[in-house]
């Protein structure tokens, strides 16, 4: 019988785990069974830190809303309930916008209130 010789396919899954583990420090970079589960843990916390960032944007854009509002008297939740009892359907991420970008647009809309 002819030989046969194998190991493509476990190559080539060696090589692209190594390759996706590129500029890890020390073993992790090197080493497949190291670079799999620092590959496994990576991703991990790419799926959660891409939910965390929604809640961090969120917060941010309060803060920014709540330094313009304060410059115009009022506190964050003021303006906010003032808003809602208006029945002015802003996002806070426009809300943020106007105040860090567009502030004679955002005072007129705290005048409005």
């Amino acid at each position: 019988m002819p030989r046969v010789k194998r190991g493509v396919i476990g190559n080539k899954r060696r090589k692209n785990v190594l390759r996706a583990a590129k500029g890890y420090r020390f073993g992790r970079s090197t080493k497949e069974r190291e670079a799999r589960v620092a590959l496994l843990h990576a991703g991990a916390h790419a799926f959660a830190h891409r939910r965390d960032k929604k809640n961090d944007f969120r917060r941010l854009w309060q803060i920014k809303i709540n330094a313009a509002a304060r410059e115009h008297g009022l506190s964050y939740s003021k303006f906010i309930d003032a808003l809602k009892k208006k029945n002015i359907e802003l996002d806070r991420k426009i809300l943020a916008t106007l105040a860090e970008h567009h502030p004679a647009s955002f005072k007129r809309l705290v005048e409005s209130l």
